[in-house]
């Protein structure tokens, strides 16, 4: 498989993204972990690749996104990169590499961006990293952020639940989403929050407002593993699954061990 680049491609870039927005088009992004998946999906005429902290739950096999480390960000931020010729990649910082310290933020964010030579990075908050997000931005990095549904602070939460469904809640979304803005950032995803709450927001917002679990605003996000059915365990209101790849891959896997089983495989055409 070849990895040059097509320069011939529009590139998407946040600039684009607020161009989107202000045409009523519709923005399309979705996880990716790894090189492969990440060329096919860039093919496919993604708008947005999100490297998530997600990589925890569905590459790794843990309960939730705290585990995974910036080394291990990285990486997977490399990867996607590497496959990439249209997409604007996105990528978490993870949890530990940000909170209470505006100094530790910014040198993760440029570490990703230098190692992994990412577009810019996604942060988990409001008011309380505002000083991290206005470092950041600062730096020349370009900031997504994410209110509501925070996944690197489930154990604050005690549940994955719909968030800001009382009004004070919902309040301090309505104001966390418009210090984003004014702080500079270029996007907001908004993670399992009331349709009507989220329409408000983006409707308030001159940025992009990227859903999940939030109704119809200006895009949608998914994990990539879980709308082309590889997972089987989590099945939310909001995941609607394109493919059942999870079936298609095993009757694959099993009947290729019937066929190496049985001397079926390989054949004299297959062999040298």
């Amino acid at each position: 498989m070849s990895t040059a680049k097509n320069s011939s491609l529009k590139k998407i870039t946040t600039h684009r993204l607020r161009e989107m927005k202000e045409r009523g088009e519709k923005i399309s992004m979705l996880t990716a972990y790894d090189f492969s998946t990440a060329r096919i999906l860039d093919a496919s005429g993604i708008d947005v690749l999100l490297v998530g902290d997600s990589a925890s739950n569905v590459m790794a096999g843990h309960e939730t996104t705290l585990p995974i480390t910036l080394d291990q960000m990285i990486y997977h931020a490399s990867s996607v990169i590497r496959a990439v010729d249209r997409a604007l990649v996105v990528v978490d910082l993870p949890f530990g590499s940000y909170q209470g310290n505006s100094k530790e933020a910014l040198n993760s964010a440029i570490r990703i961006m230098k190692e992994a030579e990412a577009h810019s990075i996604k942060i988990e908050g409001g008011s309380e990293i505002k000083e991290s997000i206005a470092r950041i931005i600062s730096a020349g990095i370009p900031v997504m952020g994410h209110l509501g549904l925070t996944p690197q602070s489930i154990y604050q939460f005690g549940t994955y639940t719909v968030r800001a469904k009382e009004e004070e809640e919902a309040a301090k979304l309505l104001e966390d989403a418009r210090l984003l803005e004014q702080l500079g950032c270029f996007a907001i995803v908004l993670e399992k929050v009331p349709a009507k709450l989220a329409k408000k927001v983006a409707e308030q917002l001159s940025i992009p407002v990227i859903g999940i679990g939030a109704g119809d605003v200006d895009g949608q996000v998914l994990v990539v593993n879980d709308m082309l059915g590889i997972t089987k365990d989590f099945s939310p209101r909001f995941l609607r699954r394109y493919a059942d790849l999870n079936k298609i891959i095993g009757e694959a896997v099993g009947n290729y061990v019937k066929d190496v089983k049985s001397g079926d495989f390989p054949n004299e055409d297959e062999s040298y």
